[in-house]
This record gives structure tokens, sequence and C-alpha cells, in this order.
């Protein structure tokens, strides 16, 4: 049965390599169209999810991750209008070589194909990586969690039927399985799907790496940190540290650590645990953070842990080397943040974080497609092959070699 969807995925992927970009850009546009005519009806099963949830005790950060509302539907309108706006990145001419022998070697843009998004409770994915597939000429399979199927289902039969018009339907093509058994088959499945993106937590990226046959790139996983260094303006690490860990805490670009140094922690922790207690923000930390502040200890193992909740761990270091060793030996490699002013020492933080983002002076909460001007992203890759970061239309694209000769042998 599985084989049989996918081959009529692979089937409807060859139908949209044919459409002009024009033709493409309205599936977009209809999409859009669609999504804000029917919003009452994506929300009204979004509640039917969220009801789900509750029932199965699901934390509240969670269950604000899953939910719709008209606020955030019409967010996915806007950023499938940015996409809209952007310029196309497929069949296009990357570089041109000129060889001696009068050969022209072109190098063009082309699709992956068919992408696989396995992904959990968040269901504007969906949109965000049918549309950026749409856009690019790719077919894309998705397969979300329990959490969100209901929603899952209202997106996805929307957009098609935005698209039929148009295109094969089954370039967007929902698994409504949300079983662990359907996954397990689908993630080996090498001759029919050509990209594999797990978004998801811990958990699921590690399931991915161990079993998948497909090419893989690890996404989502997010233990960031945010360093103060002894210069830094205190009042902007206060406003830093709130908002990259209470503005949405479910998302895998907010902080899960701060890392103070020593000379400025009794100012810096005094302050900040003031802020944090007043938004009902758990305080882990060192033994130095706890003769600060009243906190409890932090194990080890805190300090590799991704809360996705209203709570942190904090440890005070002696420098900006052990801060920088503390970091690149707990992080997912997503996105760090630095506090400082001394140009030599935010440089170094810089260049010696191994993460995919570094920030200087910056809400690690800025990592995301849209807020890059991409558009969109299909996920946040936290490896170095062959895309690191946010993941926009370049980074789901491929190329091939366009060899135009008169005669010549070799």
């Amino acid at each position: 049965m599985l084989d049989n969807d996918l081959k009529k995925v692979n089937i409807a992927q060859k139908s949209l390599i044919k459409l002009s970009n024009d033709e493409r850009k309205q599936c977009l546009i209809n999409i859009k169209n669609s999504i804000l005519e029917n919003s009452d009806y994506i929300i009204n099963e979004n509640l039917k999810d969220i009801e789900n949830a509750r029932g199965l005790n699901l934390k509240e950060s969670l269950i604000e991750r899953l939910t719709l509302n008209e606020k955030r539907i019409n967010a996915l309108a806007l950023a499938i209008d940015s996409l809209i706006e952007l310029e196309d990145v497929v069949f296009v001419p990357i570089e041109e070589i000129k060889r001696p022998n009068g050969l022209v070697i072109l190098k063009e843009r082309v699709p992956f194909g068919t992408i696989c998004a396995i992904f959990e409770s968040r269901p504007n994915v969906s949109v965000d990586i049918a549309t950026l597939c749409l856009k690019t000429a790719n077919a894309c399979v998705l397969k979300g969690g329990k959490e969100a199927i209901f929603t899952n289902i209202a997106l996805v039969n929307i957009m098609r039927n935005a698209i039929k018009d148009i295109v094969d339907p089954n370039c967007i093509f929902l698994i409504e399985s949300t079983s662990r058994e359907v996954t397990n088959e689908l993630i080996v499945k090498k001759e029919y799907i050509d990209l594999l993106i797990p978004r998801g937590g811990k958990n699921l990226i590690q399931y991915i790496v161990s079993n998948a046959k497909v090419p893989y790139i690890e996404t989502g996983a997010g233990n960031c940190h945010l360093y103060i260094h002894e210069d830094a303006n205190i009042k902007m690490a206060i406003d830093i540290a709130i908002n990259a860990k209470y503005q949405r805490p479910s998302v895998c670009n907010s902080i899960e650590n701060i890392i103070v140094h020593e000379k400025i922690a009794q100012d810096f922790l005094k302050e900040l645990y003031d802020k944090f207690s007043k938004l009902n923000i758990e305080m882990l930390g060192c033994k130095r953070t706890m003769s600060i502040i009243n906190c409890k200890e932090a194990s080890e193992e805190d300090f590799y842990t991704e809360y996705n909740d209203y709570k942190v761990s904090i440890k005070i270091v002696d420098s900006i080397d052990e801060a920088i060793s503390h970091i690149n030996e707990h992080s997912s490699k997503h996105s760090e943040a630095i506090v400082c002013e001394d140009e030599n020492i935010y440089t170094k933080f810089m260049n010696e974080i191994d993460s995919a983002c570094v920030y200087h002076n910056a809400s690690t909460r800025f990592t995301d497609g849209g807020e890059f001007g991409f558009g969109a992203e299909i996920g946040i890759s936290t490896q170095k092959l062959h895309a690191r970061g946010p993941m926009g239309l370049k980074e789901i694209c491929s190329y091939k070699y366009k060899i135009f000769g008169n005669g010549q042998v070799r």
C-alpha cells in the first residue's frame, strides 16, 4: 500500500517539473486564499487536537505549540505571500564553465525530487513544507504526529483541493497513519524518497539517525545557549534572556541554558532571578549559581536537556574559553548567543562555537526561515552536509551539469 502511494507521489513530481514558474506561483496563491477562506474549519479541527492533547495531559507549552488560531493562520498566509515574492531558484544557472576544447558546462539548480518530512506537534509545518516544495518543483510526503492529526488532514486536504486544477495533487501527500510501524517502513524507501527531513525532538532525530536508509538531514533539536560575558550590558542581557526563554519556550530556537562569567554573575543573576521568578520560569543552577540565587541544583544531564518549557539551567564560568568549551560539549549545534561589548571576545566566540547559528547581542529566537528572509523553512539543519541552519528554497535543491558541445570527443 505504501509503495503504491509513493509511486503516485513520484509521478506527481514529474508533472510538477513540467509547470512554468507562473503556474507554480498560482498554486501558492490558491493555497494561501484557500487557507484564509477555510480558517474557521481549520480552527475547529485544531480544537479537536487540542482537546485530545489535554486528555493526554501534554504540557501547556506543547499545547501552545500545537495551537492554530486566527492570528497564526494569518501568519501562515503572510509567509506564503513572502514565498511567492521570492525569486525562483529552480532550473536556473548557478555557474557556467567554458573549456579550452569548446565545451560549455552549465551548472543548474534542480529539485531533489520527493522530500519526506516527519514532524511532531506543529501543524503549520505541513504548510511550510508543502509550499516550499511546490515553489521548487519538489513533491512532499508528510507524516505528522498523532497530536495534530485532525489539523494536518484539514490543511493537506485544503492545499490539495487548491492545486488540483493545475497539477497532480499527489505532489502533496499526507500519510494519515501515525503508527511507528509506518514510520519504520517509510524511512527505508530510498527507491521513492530522495531526502528525509525529521522535525522534532531529540528522540525522533536519534531514531532516524539509527534506522533510516533514505538520506536525511538532522533538524530541530535545540539545546541552545546564551552566554553573558563580564562586560555585558545587563539590561540588554536580561531582555535577550527573557525573549529567548519566555516568548515561546516550546520551539527549537529558545534557550535552555544560560552561561554567566563569574565577574558579572552577582549583578546579572540577582536581576535575572527577580525577572524570571515573576514569569514563573524554573531555574536550575550549578553550585556557584545556588550561592547567589535560590534555585535547585542542575545535574550534568540537565545541561544536555532541551526542556521545551519554562525552565532553564544556569552555569557560572571563569573565562570565555570555559564558556566555549561548555557550550560545544553540551550543545545540539543549533543556535548560541553571546552578550558582550569586546570585539575580540565576541569574534572569538562566534569563530569557535560549532553551531549552525551564532549571535552577538541578539536573541536566538531569530533562527527561523521567515526571519532570515527565506519566506519559510523546511527545517533547521544542525549538521554540516549538505545544508546548515534554516533551510529555504536553495537548500532543498540539488544541481546537475548540462554540457554543450559541437562534436567534441575525448
